[in-house]
């Protein structure tokens, strides 16, 4: 059993990063139906994604060309889940958008995996 440790900031900061990362890289269709629990959501301004749906919504999207998050904070459940909590700049081009996010991770499966991520905006 893998608990949750001092190394928890960390870790779930390198799994949110690893998100985005596949959003830049246009493969956050495969990333996020591999990484999210059966009964998943994103909550995003607009959008409510299921797990089934990422790859089509992620497909539709303009090309994101940064991300930078900032503040982050994570809130322990218990041994096996996490919360993290942080402020979300991307850019499209000339837009440049400002949310609050926070994703939380359960580990299951030998892996952290993503249970609901949400985004709202400042």
């Amino acid at each position: 059993m893998t608990a949750i440790t001092d190394d928890l900031p960390a870790r779930l900061l390198h799994e949110e990063r690893e998100g985005w990362d596949a959003i830049l890289a246009r493969r956050a269709g495969d990333y996020y139906w591999r990484t999210m629990t059966r009964d998943a959501l994103l909550v995003l301004p607009g959008n409510v994604v299921a797990r089934d749906a990422v790859a089509a919504f992620f497909e539709a999207l303009p090309q994101l060309d940064s991300y930078e998050l900032h503040d982050p904070a994570v809130i322990r459940i218990n041994d096996r889940a996490g919360i993290l909590v942080y402020r979300l700049v991307t850019r499209r081009g000339d837009e440049t958008t400002e949310s609050s996010a926070a994703t939380t991770y359960v580990f299951q499966n030998g892996g952290w995996c993503v249970a609901l991520h949400q985004q709202s905006p400042v």
